[in-house]
Parts: C-alpha cells; structure tokens; sequence
C-alpha cells in the first residue's frame, strides 16, 4: 500500500534521527524565516531564547520537566550554548511572584538552530507530559507498584520513548521490551487473555494457562496470574491461589469498574476471599483505566500494584513556549521580547526548604527565599557552552530517585 508521496511507499511514517537533526520535522515558517535572514544576512544574529510552561494541564500545580536528554542530541554540535534545568525537576510554571519560570536557554546565531524549535519543544512537552503524569499516578499510589503498561496507548516507534520517561517520572517498572532495554532493566508484565482463551479452547481448561506459565518461564520472573477470564474474579484468584500455592505472587484484575459493578468492591472481595484462605501472600495487581484519581481508593480496597496504561502513554502535553528575550546588539546583550514575556536573560533559584521559587536577572546577586530568608540555590545549569558539551544529563534510574524526592514536598491538588 502506498504511504501517500513516492518515497514514503514501504516504510513507516515517523521521522528519523537524521530527518530530526536536519530540521525536516519543522514548521514551514522557519523555513520561510531562513530564506528570508539568510537574504538581508542575519542569520548569524545572536539571540537569547528562553523555553517556558505557557500553561500545564488542568488544575496542575507543577510538572516534571523531562526530554533534556534528547534536545541536547538534537543540538549537538551547534554553536551554541545551552542551560537548562536539571532532566526531572519538579517545575513550576511561575516562581514566587508569578514571573514564568524559564526551563531552558539557549544563546548563539539564530541561524544554528531556528529549524529545530519545533522538535524541541515536541522532546520537551511530550517527556514532561509523561513524566509529569507518571509522577502523579506514582504521588497517588503512595508506596504501591505503578507499572507502565502504555505502550500500546501510542505510536509504536514511540514505546521506548514513553517507557523511559514514565520511568524517569515514578513509574517502578515498564512492559514494552525495547523500552525496558533503553532503561537497562527487565521488562515486567503477566500475561494475556488471549493464553487463556486459547487454553481453554484446545485443552478445556483455562487454569491450566497459569500452570504453563509456571513451567515454562524463568523461575526469577514474578508469577501473576490473570483472573478475569471466564469466572467470577474472586474465584478465579482462589482457583489460581491453590494451583500455585506459595509460588504464585499475585493475581491481575483487568476489570474497569463499567463492565460489572464497582472496580473497588471486586479488589475487596478477591482481597477478603484470597486472605480468609490462607492465601495473604497472594497480591493484586489492577489494570484498566487506572489513573492517580482512581488509585488511591482501589488501593485502599486491597491493590497493591497498578498496571497503568493510556493515562500515562497518552498523557496531555507540557504546552512550552520558545521566545526571544534578548539579543547581542554590537557586542552587548540587550533585552528584548514580545509583549507578554519578560525581557532579558535570567536565572531561577530555588528555595528548597519552602520548595518556591524566584526568577532574577541573570546578573543578579543570589536573592533569599522569600518565605524564610534563607539563600537560595541556582536551577539552571550550563550543559552545552559556547558548542562544547560541558554537563552530561544523570541516568535515569538517578533522575528517578531526584524525582521521587521532590515529590515528598508537593501534593496533587
């Protein structure tokens, strides 16, 4: 079947590393700007550009900022120089005093660059809207299991992408294989209906599906056993408890509460029925529209893992914004901006007793917290300087321990 132009014929549509270095997923209009500095000889004009939070989801009152990894990819080798925030700061979209926080900058000819604001600011909304909900649904579970289940909720060459950054943001564990080995860790998961219903329908007996699991994976995986199939859950949880004794760890309830009753009495009646038995060890494992809204009470009922799936993978978008705010006019930077946006280059510093905010001239002497008084610390921190990589991004399971600490000081509403 034909992909639409000659050329995309046999290949799948999304854009490569190569096709997103060169600028060939921008908006037309830089390109449009190009022809147009390159002809009246600005394109070596240098500039300061600031990315920040025009606004974050619903009622949010933080994100976590994610993506930086792969903008500074996008912008190696470009003369430039880039600060940013460290990859999974819990951010706000304004400091103290109500200024837009700047999560990034980047100085040097507008020319280097221009054609690859559009796939930046896309790395940085869409990881930041991951890891931002993961974080969420993680903030919600308290110190239950989120596992991240989405990876089917998305464009599959994006899977990796959203485990690593659903990981990065609190997420314990991820099933998508190529994603799993992005993280350098074993993918998790249980198993599907389909094992089931195929047991069921050659051999007569769908129990026998977890009795094949058990001898036929390796024995350090975790065995979870899928009880939605055919009976009643709490039954089918018994049944599979006395087939696999001791060595079952948990069952999975693939059941929103829209297909029989409510979602919390099934987890509290299989918790009572599985516990009454002799069968304490035996956890639940929850999939299937869960989010953090949902979370805290099927926890409260008796789950103790949750499979989390489009609330993750298909989480709304950080909306960042990239605009000018200074320029270098005869060997001077001068501030400059459209209205609506601050001028000038700045600093954010965080106070993180009072975890708030405040943005500064970058000039300017380090302020003290407004709260306590105390001096606060600079966020924004130099990775590229002037073209030389100068900092390299944490790995992502130490992000993920920065992230989880941070989220000791917010809470979701």
């Amino acid at each position: 079947m034909s992909g639409g132009k000659p050329g995309w014929e046999g290949r799948f549509i999304y854009a490569t590393f190569e096709e997103l270095k060169s600028g060939l997923t921008t908006d037309v209009y830089f390109t449009r700007t190009r022809k147009i500095l390159q002809k009246y000889g600005l394109l070596d004009v240098e500039v300061h550009m600031e990315i920040t939070a025009s606004k974050l989801p619903g009622s949010y009152k933080w994100g976590v900022y994610a993506g930086l990894r792969e903008v500074l990819k996008l912008l190696d080798g470009k003369r430039i120089t880039v600060r940013s925030l460290p990859e999974g700061t819990v951010f706000h979209a304004k400091d103290y005093y109500g200024c837009k926080v700047p999560v990034m900058t980047i100085e040097g000819p507008y020319g280097e660059f221009l054609e690859l604001e559009t796939p930046l600011l896309g790395f940085l909304a869409s990881a930041s809207g991951i890891a931002t909900k993961a974080a969420r649904v993680k903030k919600a579970a308290g110190d239950k299991l989120v596992l991240s289940f989405g990876a089917r909720r998305q464009h599959p060459a994006l899977a990796p992408f959203v485990e690593f950054y659903a990981y990065i943001g609190g997420a314990d564990a991820v099933s998508a294989v190529l994603g799993a080995e992005a993280l350098g860790i074993r993918a998790t998961g249980t198993m599907p209906h389909s094992l089931l219903i195929i047991f069921r329908g050659i051999l007569g007996d769908h129990t026998l599906g977890w009795k094949a699991f058990d001898e036929v994976i390796e024995k350090d995986v975790n065995r979870v056993a899928l009880v939605d199939t055919f009976y009643d859950e709490a039954e089918e949880a018994l049944l599979a408890a006395k087939l696999l004794g001791e060595g079952l760890w948990g069952v999975r309830l693939d059941t929103p509460g829209s297909r029989r009753g409510n979602f919390e009495e099934i987890v509290r009646e299989v918790r009572w029925k599985l516990d009454v038995n002799g069968y304490r060890h035996v956890k639940i494992v929850v999939s299937g529209g869960i989010d953090e809204d949902s979370a805290p009470s099927l926890a409260k009922a008796g789950a103790d893992a949750f499979g989390v799936g489009a609330a993750i993978a298909a989480a709304q978008p950080i909306d960042f914004a990239m605009d000018i705010t200074a320029m270098k006019i005869n060997g001077e930077w001068k501030p400059i901006a459209k209205r609506g946006k601050l001028s000038g280059r700045k600093q954010v510093y965080r106070c993180d007793e009072c975890f708030i905010d405040h943005v500064v001239p970058i000039d300017s002497d380090v302020p003290g917290c407004p709260k306590c008084g105390k001096p606060m610390r600079p966020l924004l921190e130099t990775y590229i300087d002037a073209g030389k990589p100068v900092k390299k991004v944490e790995d992502p399971h130490t992000v993920r321990k920065y992230v989880l600490k941070q989220l000791e000081n917010v809470s979701l509403t």
